[in-house]
């Protein structure tokens, strides 16, 4: 008689784990819905566009907008390719002096903000800055210069940004690939070069697609750079429209259109990765030794990697940290440290608050995407992380699309006690930190999950059949596990939130400006030195998510 109890014992808490597991689904669903309703909101408004509104961009300043969008991506694109690639090969394949101090070093500009970038070469190479005059000091007044500030000085401040995207990515792809590989190119008679073109990149295809939409993405969602060089763009068509001239719908309206190009470029990254299957047996084979290079080409290479980083990460941080240490020489002791203390105490509160809520809320997603394993679970996740596939204006739109009708009925229901509060939800933090949970959901959901995929499911098994609930899992074996994960995500949330500027800039209440927004605004007035403390103290915390992944890639 023992074993049909014991049958029915299991059978029951299997039940009972089953309708644990559900509340648990229910808590994801609610944080899917929650992160992607201001998508949905902006993917309803293309159903009913305005179309005199329409008419009169058509007729006026769409057309630029989106020829100069499409411009500035494919330069990025093609640029972040090129670079990105080039360099993972070279630090991957070959051996030259400094090496191993190259292949990682290669990742800092990472921990520059583009705006950053952008205003720093505009000090130095616009007409009136100091290479131009020293050029026409030796060549003369009509000597010839490129004009920096156009698309192409835009897309070049850009691409020495976001290269890290392509060569983070296809550096792994490359040191993935096993020996084999270069060998069997080799007894086909091709060089180690053509073997490169012909095998490896078409290998690593993958990867260098993702790298280099993610850095399209990145660019296409600018528009503090781009308003820099005077070339307006779409993302910067949304907030001139937003910021200056006060016209929401307009604004709106336009957002939905970036939303467009957002999933042009999620499909495109599909296309080009095909139905294919890229296999590499780099974990288990044999990896190719690295060539070492002599002569005038082992220079050649450290010269490359030295130029790059130095234009990419050595020049702003170095001019920021001169113009730095002028500014405080030349204040009066104790004002930059108030105006200082105050924008350092906005920016903390805001990005800690946001990196906590959304790691929380991604541990939800992800505790009720384990718990439950099936199609609808994985829809969830990618439901709740589409923000951070999108233009900051774009999520700004979005939430003021979701919170707004919010806010009207609060102010109807409590019209009849003679209190009026106003716009409780988009006039205060609340908008603007939900802004953030959109947009960064998927850096922390893939800092925890990555971590949580670690634990054994036979933990979670007898803790089922130890009668433990969904909650308890969560408490007692979850959350000790992936507490690495979890701060790492906390860390990643916090500086994206850091360097955060378009929906801060259109969500943020009064008396909220951030690091970015003080940067942003004294730069845009070129007051280039005043604007490089709030941005060295950005770059600097920016080194943190660096330092990690130049952890995990030793």
């Amino acid at each position: 008689m023992a074993l049909p109890i014991r049958l029915e014992t299991w059978e029951r808490l299997q039940t009972v784990a089953q309708q644990r597991s559900w509340k648990s689904l229910a808590l994801a669903l609610l944080v899917a819905l929650l992160a992607a309703a201001p998508v949905g909101l902006l993917l309803g408004e293309l159903l009913t566009p305005d179309v005199d509104l329409w008419t009169h961009l058509w007729a006026t300043t769409l057309p630029k907008m989106i020829l100069n969008t499409l411009l500035l991506m494919t330069g990025v694109g093609i640029g972040t390719l090129v670079i990105g690639s080039g360099l993972a090969w070279l630090v991957t394949a070959y051996q030259f002096p400094a090496r191993a101090i190259f292949e990682r070093a290669l990742l800092l500009p990472l921990a520059v903000p583009s705006f950053v970038m952008g205003f720093v070469f505009m000090a130095l190479f616009d007409y009136a800055g100091p290479v131009q005059t020293q050029w026409r000091a030796w060549f003369g007044r009509e000597a010839f210069f490129p004009e920096i500030r156009s698309g192409w000085g835009a897309a070049i401040v850009l691409t020495l940004v976001l290269y890290p995207y392509v060569y983070l990515l296809a550096r792994a792809a490359f040191r993935e690939q096993a020996a084999s590989t270069v060998e069997a190119a080799r007894v086909m008679g091709y060089s180690r070069l053509g073997a490169f073109f012909r095998l490896v990149l078409p290998m690593a295809r993958p990867s260098l697609a993702a790298g280099a939409i993610l850095a399209m993405m990145e660019a296409m969602t600018d528009f503090a750079t781009v308003r820099f060089f005077s070339f307006p763009t779409l993302s910067e068509g949304v907030v001139r429209t937003w910021e200056g001239r006060m016209d929401r719908a307009a604004a709106t309206e336009l957002a939905t259109l970036l939303l467009v190009f957002a999933a042009a470029l999620i499909v495109l990254e599909r296309l080009f990765r095909g139905k294919a299957r890229y296999d590499q047996s780099g974990g288990q084979g044999r990896r190719s030794a690295r060539i070492p290079l002599l002569g005038w080409r082992r220079w050649l290479a450290v010269g490359l990697c030295l130029t790059v980083l130095g234009l990419a990460f050595i020049l702003p941080v170095g001019q920021l940290t001169l113009w730095v240490i002028a500014e405080i020489n030349g204040h009066i002791p104790g004002t930059w440290e108030t105006v200082y203390g105050q924008y350092i105490a906005n920016t903390f509160s805001l990005a800690f608050t946001a990196a906590l809520l959304t790691v929380f809320l991604s541990l939800l997603l992800a505790h009720g995407a384990r718990m439950n394993k099936g199609r609808f679970a994985k829809w969830l996740v990618r439901l709740a992380t589409l923000g951070y596939a999108l233009p900051g204006a774009v999520i700004a739109a979005g939430v003021l699309l979701t919170l707004a009708p919010l806010d009207h009925a609060a102010n109807q229901v409590l019209a009849g006690s003679g209190w009026q509060p106003g716009l409780l939800l988009t006039g205060s933090i609340t908008g603007l930190i939900y802004a953030y949970v959109v947009r960064f959901m998927s850096v922390a959901h893939n800092s925890v999950d990555a971590s949580l995929v670690k634990v054994k499911p036979s933990m979670e098994q007898a803790a089922r059949i130890m009668g433990a609930s969904s909650g308890r899992i969560l408490r007692r074996i979850h959350l000790p596990l992936i507490a690495n994960g979890a701060a790492a995500g906390v860390i990643l949330v916090f500086v994206d939130v850091m360097k955060e500027l378009p929906a801060t800039l259109l969500l943020r209440p009064f008396g909220m400006d951030t690091l970015a927004i003080w940067a942003y605004m004294l730069a845009s007035e070129s007051f280039w030195q005043a604007a490089a403390l709030p941005s060295l103290t950005i770059l600097v915390v920016g080194l943190l998510p660096v330092a990690l992944l130049m952890r995990i890639g030793r």
